[in-house]
């Protein structure tokens, strides 16, 4: 992680709070992202990449791909525009790399990675980072992002503030 980035808390409530956080992220998405998200068992991965998905305006019904590794979502002209990894089951990226998954980081869509931390070193270094930890209805996000990415991020800030979860900036 060479470069400084811009470190956020907050708190949801309830896993439909953690699913708007999704949608709201979803919705300032660009081709070429790449978001990891690390965490606990049922801290809320998946819920939150529900909500990502209906951000981008994607109607698939999003389900963990732990045992398949990736999923793909496509828009509704067919054309694949998220793909959803759970690297949970790979024993490091170089099981990552044998597969081909780094292809996916040329597509052109975004890609989400559940349990990034077992592939640290294949991942790009522009990408937003979250971490959530806690289960149940309450949970606390943690997001780290670039500068380059702090205008998509106040909206975000915004949207979800409206709705009752607020952030904290917790530094460089």
């Amino acid at each position: 992680m060479g470069k400084k980035m811009k470190t956020w808390r907050g708190k949801s409530i309830s896993v439909e709070m953690t699913e708007a956080l999704g949608e709201a992220m979803g919705s300032v998405a660009v081709p070429g992202d790449v978001l990891t998200l690390d965490g606990d068992l049922g801290a809320g991965k998946t819920a939150f990449t529900r909500g990502f998905a209906r951000g981008m305006g994607l109607r698939s019904r999003v389900t963990s791909p732990t045992f398949t590794i990736v999923n793909e979502y496509n828009d509704k002209d067919g054309v694949p525009r998220l793909f959803h990894f759970d690297t949970y089951r790979l024993g490091n990226s170089d099981d990552f790399y044998d597969a081909g998954l780094d292809e996916y980081f040329e597509r052109g869509g975004v890609c989400v990675i559940e349990w990034s931390k077992v592939i640290e070193d294949a991942l790009p270094e522009k990408r937003i980072r979250m971490e959530i930890e806690g289960n149940g209805d309450e949970r606390t996000i943690t997001v780290a992002f670039g500068e380059e990415d702090l205008s998509r991020m106040e909206n975000v800030k915004e949207k979800m503030q409206e709705g009752g979860m607020g952030f904290e900036d917790t530094g460089l």
